[in-house]
């Protein structure tokens, strides 16, 4: 594996501007990054510090997830250790080509406005490999828009699916567009927009109940709003998502990370 953490090791000090400056980590709201979406599987977030690579936190889930205890866990490069072998060229592209939208599209800037998305096998309990969903935020960077402090989330969904599409989304938050289904291998292609108001206001609190498993009832009751409003909204969803249940919704907005 030590060919595995040299690339992801090159593709981070790709991104270097002059040098890192250590900072301390900001308050952030934790509730709007770790959203309630990621109960779809067991999953759990760990907080990295980019200037020595040591891991700060560790939430609870990983055990339950992986099905190992996490105590041997101190620094990224013990993450990277549990990635599928077949798997470390991929995670190093899709990481490689996120960063380059940033800075060839976006703007180094915005990097705290976006969150990285893909998927990813990694080892579990019985020494085998299952499906993972990978989602990546910059919390802090320094004068120099270098990256810091990140938190990555990891979602066991091999429940969900078990073939990886290997692709990466860059998905925008507080208003920002995203970037879904991008191929990593191709380093001409210009990412597609994904239409940020594809789904109204209304839609979109829908959406979350849904996800939260609540029946067209209960979202009718929560939202003060008729049955039959709410199943308009479902086939309304449903038809501009082109799925056709929501299990499919669902499953498609996991495995493209984008819900």
């Amino acid at each position: 594996m030590k060919k595995g953490l040299d690339l992801m090791h090159k593709v981070w000090e790709k991104q270097l501007i002059d040098k890192r400056s250590p900072i301390n980590l900001p308050n952030f709201d934790l509730k709007e990054v770790f959203s309630p979406v990621f109960a779809s599987g067991p999953n759990y977030y760990y907080l990295v510090d980019f200037s020595d690579f040591s891991i700060t936190t560790m939430s609870q889930g990983f055990e339950e997830a992986h099905r190992f205890s996490p105590d041997f866990i101190e620094k990224i490069d013990d993450v990277l250790e549990l990635i599928h072998p077949d798997d470390v060229e991929f995670v190093s592209k899709a990481e490689d080509k996120a960063f380059r939208l940033i800075r060839e599209k976006i703007g180094v800037e915005k990097i705290k406005s976006y969150k990285f998305s893909y998927n990813l096998r990694f080892k579990v309990g019985n020494g085998g490999y299952e499906m993972f969903n990978h989602q990546s935020l910059v919390l802090s960077t320094d004068e120099n828009h270098n990256f810091i402090n990140a938190i990555n989330i990891h979602t066991n969904i091999n429940h969900l699916v078990c073939e990886n599409s290997k692709t990466l989304s860059v998905l925008g938050i507080q208003g920002e567009p995203s970037f879904i289904n991008l191929p990593v291998d191709d380093r001409t292609d210009l990412p597609t927009l994904f239409d940020k108001n594809l789904f109204s206001k209304r839609e979109k609190e829908i959406i979350e109940l849904i996800a939260e498993g609540h029946d067209s009832t209960g979202i009718a009751e929560k939202l003060f709003i008729s049955r039959e409003t709410v199943k308009s909204h479902r086939k309304n969803i449903l038809k501009k998502s082109e799925c056709k249940n929501f299990n499919a919704f669902l499953l498609k907005g996991h495995v493209e990370g984008w819900i």
